[in-house]
Formats: structure tokens, sequence, C-alpha cells
């Protein structure tokens, strides 16, 4: 590893960088894909010299690990798009950042002005929703009907934050990143899609609009009509599994690493990995 990051071997087609090796996600979040990676490189290998598509791409975790050398990125949450963006632009912080609760709201206040003033695309908007992700509790992105971000402090004892993402330049070059409904998200028919949806949970507030069953239902059928690879994770609820069972994909059930309370008792929560035209 040199002192830039870790080494990448351009080929033709594809980057490969061991997963131990991998640039880690730059933002917290609930619900990351990282432990799941075992699983989805298997089925990505095969597929390794096509573009990568996720609709859903939230902290990245799937596509830093796996490093594709093409890669369509987008997720509703315009801020999380804005901070890619930003990044591969060359984003470096000057911002005061420090684990502190006055600080923190400070921060949030300005954050939610560049938001109410037309000016959330900006790299001033990016550097505090980078900060904001990761000082706020349990680094969850949450936003009012308002479209304020409100979520409070954290309980983190010590938090280490990046001011050079150089590393992350580099690996965005050749990705393109859009912000927009999945549906609006161009296909190609030989794509490989890793679709990751907000959870079938009671909690969907992710972005001002929400992610609700409707939601959920028209994401499954849009990813079931396309002709190539899909790898589709969601939380194992009964409906969910109904739902992708019906439109064709195989199931394979998986313990998460994090635990669900059920009458008084903590059990391992139950992911669905759901795949199509894999053969």
């Amino acid at each position: 590893m040199t002192a830039s990051g870790p080494h990448v071997d351009v080929s033709e087609n594809v980057l490969y960088l061991p997963l131990d090796a991998s640039l880690r996600p730059p933002l917290k979040w609930a619900g990351g894909k990282r432990w799941l990676l075992p699983e989805l490189a298997p089925l990505w290998k095969p597929f390794a010299n096509r573009r990568m598509v996720e609709p859903f791409c939230g902290a990245l975790s799937a596509t830093l690990a796996l490093v594709p050398r093409s890669a369509l990125l987008n997720d509703s949450n315009p801020h999380v798009i804005n901070f890619y963006s930003c990044l591969k632009s060359g984003l470096s912080l000057t911002l005061w950042m420090e684990n502190e609760r006055e600080l923190f709201y400070v921060h949030r206040k300005r954050f939610n002005e560049l938001l109410a003033t037309g000016s959330a695309a900006t790299p001033e908007a990016a550097g505090l929703f980078y900060y904001l992700n990761r000082t706020c509790y349990n680094g969850l992105c949450r936003f009012n009907r308002s479209g304020e971000f409100n979520v409070p402090f954290g309980r983190h004892k010590t938090i280490n934050y990046i001011r050079d993402f150089t590393s992350y330049q580099r690996l965005f070059e050749k990705w393109q990143f859009t912000s927009t409904d999945f549906e609006q998200v161009p296909l190609e028919p030989g794509d490989f899609v890793y679709a990751d949806p907000p959870f079938d949970v009671p909690f969907t507030q992710y972005s001002k609009e929400g992610f609700s069953w409707e939601d959920q239902v028209r994401a499954a059928e849009w990813l079931a009509k396309h002709e190539g690879p899909v790898v589709l994770s969601n939380e194992a609820t009964e409906r969910i599994v109904v739902l992708y069972e019906k439109l064709g994909f195989k199931l394979r059930f998986l313990d998460a690493p994090r635990r669900i309370s059920c009458k008084g008792e903590r059990k391992p929560a139950k992911e669905v990995l759901a795949v199509r035209n894999l053969s």
C-alpha cells in the first residue's frame, strides 16, 4: 500500500483490488452492506467485465470493494450524490471538524440553511454533510418532511475524519453518479445490477419523500424486467419474500450482523439475497 492509498492494477475492463485492501466507505451508514461482500464477490466475478449499476448506492460498500472499471451509481438522496460528485471533482475539507455537541448543531443549522436557500449542490454542503454523517447518531441519514436533516448528535468516543480524498477521486474518475428515482436510471441490457433498497421496515424516511411499500413493489418489478444479472438484498419480511418469489427471483436467506427485538429477545436480523439471470 502506498502513501496515497491502496495499489490499483488497471486492466482493460476491471480495477482489481483485494477486499481487505479496498477503500472503505467514507460515510457511516445504517444497514451498510460490507458484511455481505463475501456473498456478492462470487456473484460479480463472472460479470466483472460489465458495467455495475447500483440504483440505491448509499455508502458504496459493494462498489468500493468490487471496484468495477465502469459504474453507474444512483441514489434518491441528492446530498449523498453531491458528496460523491464533489469527491470526484477533488474535494478537500478545511471545515472545522470535532466530535463536539455544540459544533455539531452549529454545522447542522448551517447545512439546513444551505438546503433552504438552494445551495445544497455545493462543496460547502458536501463537507457539512460528511461531518454530520460521521458525527451524528448511529450514522443515520434522516430528513423531516420539510427536507431538513434532523438526526441528533451521536455518542461516539472518538471519530477519525478524512480531509484528503485523493484516493477516492482516482477511483471515481470513470464512475458516473446520478440522483433520480430508480426507474429513471438508464439500464443497458448487459448491466450487472446490485440493488439494496431501503429496508421494508417502519423507518423509511431516508429522504424527504420516504420509501413506501408501493415503492418496494415498483422496485422489484422494475428489476425483474432487466435482461442482465440482478442481485437484490432486503430485510426478509414475509411480504418481501412473497413478492420476490412471485417475480421469479431465486432466494437465499442470511443472518445480518445486527439484532432485532422479538418478544423481549434479541435475534439476528434475517436478510434475503434475491438473484436473477446469473447463469
